[in-house]
């Protein structure tokens, strides 16, 4: 089984997101790999906007989802 490393967090698991406004996005984290705007809605029910996060960068957030608003691209999700 393979796993995922970013400051000392292990995921067992990842997957391409395909951003929406109602599908359900459940993640641990997010990788956004190209440059924009991540919109999610939190494991708690508030929504927020990381503006222009650097490409590269390891989102440290649990999602419910991750909306269509969202603008970045080549985003990836760990569970």
């Amino acid at each position: 089984m393979s796993s995922f490393l970013a400051n000392g967090r292990v995921w067992g698991d990842a997957e391409a997101i395909t951003p929406s406004a109602t599908a359900n996005n459940a993640y641990s984290a997010i990788y956004v790999g190209g440059a924009g705007n991540v919109s999610v809605v939190t494991e708690n029910g508030t929504t927020v906007t990381f503006t222009a996060p650097p490409v590269g960068t390891i989102l440290p957030i649990r999602t419910q989802k991750v909306l269509a608003t969202t603008t970045a691209t080549l985003l990836v999700g760990f569970k």
